[in-house]
């Protein structure tokens, strides 16, 4: 490549590279896998080696990412926290080794060789052995102080067992059993899924609600000194030694080498066994023992010339994909894994992997019997990557997602603009903990007390299958979940009691019907009255509704069919919960025909109040300003809908004039 074409692909790649350091460092959301990111580094250092007057201070190869995120206070570091130089062959590290003893005159070098923790490096400050700050790594001279939050991880000592002044590095992470349990959780109530465990614990510890990071999973080991009164150690193997000592959960694999021989063969090791490990590692770290060499060695702007990272590269092999078999997760979605003849990648032996879902397995052209390339997504899930085409023999077969679940037989359904297929069955046994989560929220049937901790318990100990094992629930059940539980389960018990008394439309919302909210049920339980007359409402009338579109009417027409519901709705009627609306009829229809935006605070109502009056007299309420809108309902402090109100012409009211227009 000549000079001028080096020079644009150069500028190419560091705006592509500060695009997604942003999504990594600062939003905690990155787009792509850390290989491609890495690649993307390593081709413009290499482009930089070869064209070094092309090197420029803003570029990504002299600087750390990140920047202090907006509502935290700055920390300077006393001792900058620096990045490492990736590398990403064994002849890399042998050219590190020469560096180091060229630079050093031949001397005898050892170094020591630990886990590259996948997480969010910090800085912990103790003076008199008490924990004063904590702070991010920002850019590597200024951080974020999260003092707070480091306060919440269980695994950071607030006292150490000496007094001493000390500032250590660590990384903070998110364990790999800790972070799948977390983010079924979060699919579970409808939250947005972490990427990976270390955005997951990025974005954990840069919360400005410190509750937030104490319901997280963190965890946190210390793999440096940046600053020790009265150091007297000679090298870093003694320093971790100490750490531990103190009290410090210290880096769990570190290995001692007196040679870059053995420091390589540290390296292999922990690749082969990076998956029975218990957190996330993105490579191995190698770097100089000797505290005194290190002073000899010294850094560059932005890394350390005593370490250096070696990235493992993805692994890749061929086996064949013997089947396509579909599993039902908890949410009801239908995800397709690939059933694989056995394989060994990166460490491990690999006979299925996710498919993810219907779209994945179209873009490849995958088919039963096709000859696979595997590899390990971020050292840890296997990925089939492509398909070795000029295999086919003729004989591989065409999948296609299954029309009905096949836990329990329920239609399975993708919506438009979706890619999952899900079960639409509610009582399949696969989702039923999500659909008791939803049920008992307090959207649903408002159970308190009945959260998701507890309806995992009551499944795991065989206490309830479904729904309508709610209300078969005893007392005795209910304290042998916790320690002196008698009041609690009393208090369940009760809650439980009250929830049969619910309007109608709680329940038809609890139902979780697809393109259902609280607000069409509400609607529904108004016009229909009782359970038996909606389930028997025919397709054409549930479409003649306003406010019901043609894709929600079949919707609620198909749910009201299955054997599932009906069986469902019957076992809650001898239960004893209300199928009745309890809202008194209304031939006041004042408002019918109107609709009605609220904005700002009311003083005499809450919103779910104004707006159960609106609908008692035949209106409707809307989240959004148009042309359309009859009026604004204006209170203190009203913002961007009172604007784009007035903009429309459309009429605005304050609470006195809408306590006119009800009385």
């Amino acid at each position: 490549m000549d000079k001028e074409k080096a020079k644009v692909r150069i500028e190419q790649l560091r705006k592509e590279i500060e695009y997604h350091n942003k999504r990594y460092y600062d939003d905690d959301d990155p787009e792509i896998s850390d290989f491609e990111y890495d690649m993307l580094n390593n081709e413009l250092k290499n482009l930089e080696k070869q064209f070094p007057d092309l090197i420029t201070t803003d570029s990504n190869t002299q600087k750390v990412g990140g920047h202090v995120k907006e509502g935290f206070k700055e920390v300077t570091h006393v001792v900058p926290l620096q990045s490492l130089q990736d590398v990403f062959s064994i002849e890399e590290l042998e050219e590190f080794d020469k560096r180091v003893k060229k630079q050093l005159n031949g001397q005898t070098v050892n170094y020591v060789v630990e886990t590259k923790i996948d997480g969010l490096s910090v800085a912990l400050e103790y003076v008199d052995g008490e924990l004063v700050r904590g702070a991010t790594r920002g850019n590597g001279l200024i951080g974020e102080d999260i003092t707070e939050n480091v306060k919440t991880i269980k695994a950071i000592p607030r006292k150490l067992k000496e007094k001493v002044n000390i500032i250590v590095r660590g990384e903070v992470f998110i364990g790999s059993e800790e972070f799948e349990k977390m983010n079924e959780e979060r699919e579970i109530m409808g939250e947005k899924l972490f990427a990976n465990a270390r955005n997951a614990a990025a974005g954990s510890l840069r919360q400005l609600d410190s509750k937030i990071t104490a319901s997280r999973p963190l965890n946190i080991f210390i793999f440096n000194v940046q600053k020790l009164e009265g150091n007297t150690f000679n090298s870093h193997n003694e320093q971790l030694n100490y750490l531990k000592k103190l009290g410090f959960n210290v880096v769990p694999v570190h290995n001692y080498c007196t040679s870059i021989e053995g420091a390589i063969e540290a390296i292999h090791s922990i690749g082969e066994n990076r998956d029975k490990l218990t957190f996330g590692i993105d490579g191995a770290v190698i770097k100089v023992d000797e505290l005194d060499l290190r002073e000899k060695l010294g850094v560059t702007a932005k890394t350390p010339r005593w370490a250096i990272a070696y990235k493992y590269p993805p692994e890749q092999k061929e086996t064949i994909l013997k089947d396509i078999i579909c599993q039902v997760g908890r949410t009801g979605a239908i995800t397709p894994m690939a059933i694989l003849e056995p394989v060994r990648v990166a460490g491990s032996t690999i006979s299925k992997t996710t498919l993810h879902n219907e779209d994945f397995i179209k873009e490849k052209d995958l088919r039963v019997g096709d000859t696979v390339i595997i590899q390990k997504a971020g050292d840890v899930i296997p990925e089939v990557v492509s398909v070795v085409k000029e295999k086919r023999t003729g004989n591989e077969k065409e999948f296609s997602m299954p029309k009905v679940c096949p836990v329990c037989g329920a239609p399975a359904v993708r919506e438009d603009g979706e890619s999952v297929t899900r079960c639409t069955g509610i009582e399949c046994s696969a989702k039923a903990l999500r659909s008791i989560v939803h049920f008992s929220s307090k959207v649903g049937m408002d159970i308190d007390g009945l959260g998701y901790s507890i309806i995992e318990q009551l499944i795991d100990n065989e206490l309830i299958k479904g729904i309508a094992d709610i209300y078969t629930l005893k007392l005795e059940d209910i304290a042998s979940l916790k320690k002196n539980g008698k009041k609690f389960a009393q208090n369940l018990i009760d809650s439980i009691n009250e929830s049969k008394n619910n309007d109608l439309s709680k329940l038809i919302t609890a139902l979780g019907i697809r393109h259902v909210g609280s607000k069409l049920a509400k609607s529904l339980a108004k016009k229909y009255r009782n359970i038996d007359d909606l389930m028997n409402a025919s397709l054409e009338e549930l479409s003649m509704q306003n406010d019901v579109g043609e894709k929600t009417a079949a919707s609620i027409y198909e749910f009201f069919k299955q054997d599932q519901t009906i069986d469902l709705i019957n076992k809650l009627k001898q239960s004893g919960v209300n199928m009745q609306s309890l809202e008194e009829e209304s031939t006041d229809t004042r408002f019918e025909g109107m609709t009605f935006v609220l904005t700002g605070a009311l003083e005499e109502f809450t919103r779910d109040e104004a707006s159960d009056i609106i609908e008692r007299f035949g209106g409707k309420t809307s989240g959004s300003v148009s042309k359309k809108t009859t009026y604004v309902l204006a209170g203190e402090d009203a913002g961007s809908k009172l604007t784009k109100a007035q903009s429309l012409g459309v009429t605005v009211i304050n609470e006195a004039e809408f306590k006119e227009m009800i009385s």
